[in-house]
């Protein structure tokens, strides 16, 4: 980066707005309440497995619920 570049940031541009906006709208959220032990077991093993642990939590809900459908 240049030395010009290195303290001129001004924030978010209207253009990059607009893309987080349309990339956020395709989402929504689902909360899930855990103590601070839980959050850092899920985390390291998100993080084990090569994943985020939003990936991760996905992930376990999809097989959770592959399994339900087959009982």
């Amino acid at each position: 980066m240049s030395e010009e570049k290195a303290g001129s940031y001004k924030g978010l541009t209207e253009a990059r707005k607009r893309a987080n906006k349309k990339y956020n709208d395709r989402f929504v959220e689902i909360k899930v309440r855990v103590t601070p032990e839980k959050r850092s077991i899920i985390k390291d093993h998100a993080d084990a497995m090569g994943e985020s642990a939003t990936a991760f939590i996905n992930r376990a809900i999809d097989e959770a619920m592959e399994r339900d459908k087959k009982n």
